[in-house]
Parts: C-alpha cells; sequence; structure tokens
C-alpha cells in the first residue's frame, strides 16, 4: 500500500531481517492504522542505516513534513550508539527521526525472553515480540518496554509515541 505523503506516516528502516521481522510483527496490531506505516527493505547495519538517512530518506523528508522515520539499530552494547546516531541525523529532522533498537541484538531479547517468566511466555518469534511491542504502546503500558534489553528506549520511545498516537493507533 502507498502511504499519502500530504498525511502524517511512519516509515521503518530496520538494520538486518531480524528487526525488519520485529516491525512486522509491531504492524499487526489491529489497533493500528496500517494505512500511516510502512516497513522498509533492512539496509544491512547500523551504518548501512545511517548512511540510507543521509543519502535517500532525509533529503526526500525535506521535501514531506508529514513523513516520521524509526530506525530500528541493534546497539551492540554499544551505550553511546544513540548519542553518536543521533549526531548523525541533520538537525532540521531531529523531530521526526526516532532510534529504537535492542541493546544487544535481536536475537539475545529472543532468548531473554523465554527465560523471564514476568514477560510474555508464548513470544517465540520476531514477530510474536513486535506485536507485544506494539500492543504495549496501544495501551500506554511499559510491559514488555521494560525488558533489560529494551528498558534503554524509554525517553526515545516517549518522544516518538507522543508524535505518532494521534494518527498512528485508532
Amino acid at each position: 500500500m502507498t502511504l499519502n505523503k500530504y498525511r502524517p506516516h511512519v516509515l521503518v528502516l530496520p538494520e538486518d531481517d531480524a528487526d525488519r521481522q520485529i516491525a512486522n510483527g509491531f504492524i499487526l496490531n489491529p489497533n493500528l492504522n496500517n494505512r500511516a506505516i510502512q516497513i522498509l527493505p533492512p539496509s544491512g547495519g547500523w551504518l548501512d542505516v545511517l548512511h540510507d538517512v543521509k543519502t535517500v530518506h532525509g533529503p526526500k523528508m525535506h521535501n514531506i513534513p508529514h513523513r516520521m522515520l524509526v530506525l530500528l539499530i541493534d546497539f551492540d552494547q554499544d551505550t553511546d550508539r544513540l548519542t553518536f546516531v543521533r549526531t548523525q541525523i541533520p538537525e532540521t529532522l531531529q523531530s521526526r527521526i526516532f532510534v529504537l533498537g535492542v541493546l544487544r541484538d535481536p536475537e539475545s531479547l529472543k532468548r531473554g525472553i523465554k527465560k523471564t517468566k514476568t514477560f510474555i511466555k508464548k513470544t517465540k518469534t520476531f514477530e510474536e515480540i513486535g506485536e507485544a511491542l506494539a500492543q504495549d504502546c496501544a495501551d500506554n503500558q511499559q510491559t514488555f518496554w521494560n525488558h533489560e534489553l529494551l528498558r534503554h528506549n524509554h525517553p526515545e520511545l516517549e518522544r516518538l509515541r507522543s508524535s505518532v498516537k494521534p494518527f498512528l493507533f485508532e
């Protein structure tokens, strides 16, 4: 489905296939307006995501004021990665580009969830993880987002929620 560039919408740029699968699970949420979100093909790595923002998506966003972009990257336990990535985003787009991801990588999140009974017991696939994350967003909850490998996303997640909730969740 083609997004309407004259209405608020979100593009999701995943680093790799695991992040893409999580995003695909996210858009399965029945409360989500799937006419306002699109998952892009994986870039191939977090540096490739930055390259795509600088050369493709960033320049297009200057002409499409209702577009927001979510970068799904693996932090690979690098606590400075978010700061570095944010410094690479053009100042004029800072308010419309969001950076989220697993503290290590999606595979470690999937293993961690299986070991933790406090979280969703049946979550086995990346898509099911994405569905659980979307449900948290729809319900204004932090249950799943409070997992130790996702909790670092809270400030960025709150910024994203306030920007997209009015049009993304019905």
